[in-house]
């Protein structure tokens, strides 16, 4: 399952993703909120939901969306088995999934195009975790970090 979140800064970029990824990809996706504008949301409380669904199930993903990305990332990596990454490029996108298993991906949306968007959400979906023996022992090293 794919999750999606934003607050309110990120809310027509996530409508946009949400409607690309169910429609045009064809994947599984649940919008976890806001359903509404809210001008003074926090996205702390989005990036909390989020990050808690995505490590019910190893496979699950998600995707937060702020104003920066900054927001998001640092709020989401405070949840015990969240690697969340900035997609600032599609080659970021593609390195963190595939070198760090990253298992969400916070955008930002003053920064990026919704096509822009679209094709760094795609390389994140499409890519696997290459699961290089260097790469376990780090990942390793992280989780060790957070008992």
């Amino acid at each position: 399952m794919i999750y999606i979140t934003s607050d309110h800064r990120g809310f027509q970029l996530k409508k946009h993703l949400f409607t690309y990824i169910k429609t045009q990809l064809k994947k599984p996706i649940t919008d976890l909120g806001p359903k509404t504008y809210d001008k003074d949301d926090d996205f702390v409380d989005f990036a909390i939901k989020l990050g808690k669904k995505v490590t019910l199930k190893k496979n699950d993903l998600g995707i937060a969306i702020c104003g920066s990305a900054q927001g998001m990332c640092i709020a989401t990596n405070k949840i015990k088995g969240v690697r969340a990454i900035i997609g600032y490029s599609i080659e970021g996108a593609e390195l963190g999934k595939r070198d760090n298993d990253a298992n969400v991906l916070c955008l930002s949306s003053n920064s990026l195009s919704n096509e822009h968007s679209n094709a760094i959400v795609k390389k994140f979906l499409e890519t696997n975790f290459d699961g290089l023996e260097r790469r376990v022992r780090r990942l390793k090293k992280i989780a060790e970090l957070e008992k």
